[in-house]
């Protein structure tokens, strides 16, 4: 039972790594492509470091595991987010298709 969980959340994991590869590459703006990397590939490394903490089983790899989850979690909305702000003061451009542009009700120089 023990290799069938650690099979799956390996196989869960790359998946979610693949879905990320790809939407970098299909999706047609930074801001979509941020936002694939970002989700899917955070939730794809949780599934390899949960992987890697059953095969090894040990209480300090446990430990690091859920620390370098807990990492990925906090840092990286933060730094999709920022980047975006940084992407979209600077003038890139959103999608033609884009339909909601919320930033543009804010002004631009104003600090949250």
């Amino acid at each position: 039972m023990r290799e069938v969980l650690i099979y799956f959340f390996l196989f869960f994991g790359a998946v979610m790594m693949l879905i990320a590869a790809i939407g970098c590459l299909r999706l047609p703006d930074l801001y979509t492509r941020m936002h694939a990397a970002t989700k899917s590939g955070t939730v794809g490394i949780m599934g390899i470091v949960i992987a890697m903490m059953i095969h090894v089983g040990d209480t300090s790899v446990i430990l690091r595991g859920m620390l370098v989850i807990l990492f990925f979690l906090l840092t990286a909305p933060v730094a999709a987010h920022m980047i975006g702000r940084a992407a979209y003061r600077s003038g890139v451009p959103l999608w033609e298709k884009t339909c909601v542009d919320e930033w543009k009700k804010q002004e631009p120089d104003s600090e949250e």
